[in-house]
């Protein structure tokens, strides 16, 4: 029986015949990837401990634990086939509810939806998963199976790095939950947390990302190929996983716990909905404005985009920087991307990615930065075509991507958290106000380039990361 791995790997030899340029795929262990990796997690751990507010208390025995769970996690991914058939298991589960979502599709869009007639529309067969995984997670939550699910991880971080059950929780629930959904768990709890638990909340939220988004991450990276979208839904789910203690990590170096935890991990009695039918009836409501808002955020983020870039076209015609980039780079004239792309490049050499696409990987992480994950994930479906004029190199590059994109870490989320956490508890707004850029900057992307990466396996996992030393 020919293994998911064969299938990928074929193609990808497919495409490549297709054209005279090939993607690189991973070519095993090496000294220099080694080093990068060593090196990565010093300087961004040394980073981090620099921006710390309180550097003698951090408590260096959690942080080693955090970053050995998130290690074993990714042996586990790459070498236990015991665990790999988890999370393929799982992803496939996302595969077959993206396929009962395209049933009901069809029968609003018809032939709208129909990827052979008017290739993969974004908003028929991408917007209406968020609306049906919402309603979906709407049902699991009455039914108190995600709080169970949540119950259980929420306590093994909690033995495991000594964080508190309230904040375990949150960080736990971030894995199912969107950045101001997981917070309801933990409602009863939120007016006595301390600076530090906070600050996790809001790191936890910003490194993960919510079921129904991931699922149309899932649909929109693996387009209409069933085996794709296994292969990116396994990645993603892990990367969403392993978020979770890297987050911790991260977050417990900047403001380390200097008061007493609460160890208590009751979930707040908060349902959703009264009975079965008003559970989906409000988890469909919320994941149409979901929706909505992110088709709406889609039109005008890339629509400024083409203005930012018309104006800087327009200013390297002028300057005839356009024939020097041309001439000197493989952008072919002044644009954000190319900006971003240079921009963040150093970062992205720091985390092991090849010299041939550190510029594009860190224009990726440029737009994620300023714009969403969803505009990131949208310029990823681009630059790993091999058909594209600007493309990445090496396969490494395309899964490192993926899971670097995957968390709601961008300005936005400030809002959003100050917004809707605020609203649950306002007695934090000053805290939360306070943090929000401390979050988005470190834990956002820090952490997200925190968990493993042992890239040049032949599929890498885990957050894009600055423990790449995980390379064997």
């Amino acid at each position: 029986m020919i293994s998911l791995k064969s299938l990928i790997l074929n193609k990808f030899i497919f495409l490549n015949s297709l054209i005279n340029e090939e993607i690189v795929l991973s070519q095993g262990f090496s000294f220099e990837s080694l080093s990068k990796g060593i090196i990565g997690i010093i300087i961004l751990i040394l980073i981090t401990y620099l921006i710390s507010k309180n550097r003698k208390a951090i408590n260096w025995k959690a942080v080693s634990i955090g970053l050995f769970i998130q290690v074993l996690l990714a042996i586990s991914v790459l070498k236990i086939p015991f665990v790999q058939s988890i999370f393929e298991s799982a992803g496939k589960i996302f595969v077959k509810i993206l396929d009962f979502t395209m049933e009901g599709t069809k029968f609003l869009f018809g032939d709208l939806v129909s990827a052979e007639n008017f290739g993969n529309v974004f908003i028929f067969s991408i917007l209406p998963t968020v609306i049906f995984f919402a309603a979906l997670t709407s049902v699991l939550f009455y039914f108190g199976i995600i709080q169970k699910i949540v119950k259980v991880m929420a306590f093994l971080l909690s033995k495991a790095l000594g964080v508190s059950g309230p904040e375990s929780l949150s960080v736990a629930g971030n894995i199912f939950l969107g950045q101001t959904e997981s917070p309801l768990m933990i409602k009863a709890y939120l007016e006595k947390m301390s600076k530090s638990e906070i600050l996790l909340v809001m790191v936890g939220g910003m490194a993960t990302v919510a079921g129904g988004v991931l699922a149309a991450y899932i649909g929109f990276l693996g387009g209409t190929d069933p085996e794709m979208k296994i292969f990116y839904a396994k990645h993603l789910l892990t990367a969403s996983v392993m978020a979770a203690p890297g987050a911790i990590v991260i977050s417990k170096i900047l403001i380390p716990e200097t008061e007493k935890i609460n160890s208590n991990l009751d979930i707040s009695k908060n349902k959703i909905g009264s009975n079965f039918l008003d559970a989906v009836s409000k988890g469909t409501t919320e994941g149409l404005k979901l929706a909505a808002n992110i088709a709406a955020m889609l039109l005008v983020f890339l629509a400024f985009i083409a203005m930012v870039n018309y104006l800087l076209n327009g200013f390297g015609e002028i300057s005839n920087l356009n024939s020097l980039i041309n001439s000197k780079t493989l952008y072919e004239k002044l644009s954000l991307e190319f900006i971003l792309g240079y921009l963040f490049s150093p970062l992205m050499w720091l985390i092991g990615v090849a010299k041939e696409d550190i510029t594009m990987m860190g224009q990726l992480l440029g737009i994620k930065l300023a714009a969403s994950e969803f505009i990131g994930y949208i310029q990823l479906a681009s630059l790993k075509d091999v058909t594209s004029v600007i493309h990445l190199n090496y396969e490494k590059s395309i899964i490192m991507a993926t899971y670097m994109l995957c968390g709601f870490a961008n300005f936005a989320s400030i809002g959003i958290q100050i917004g809707g956490i605020g609203a649950l508890e306002p007695k934090q707004r000053e805290n939360l106000s306070k943090f929000g850029f401390l979050a988005f900057g470190f834990k956002g992307h820090v952490a997200e380039l925190t968990p493993t990466a042992p890239h040049n396996l032949q599929f890498p996992p885990p957050n894009c990361s600055i423990y790449i030393l995980l390379i064997f």
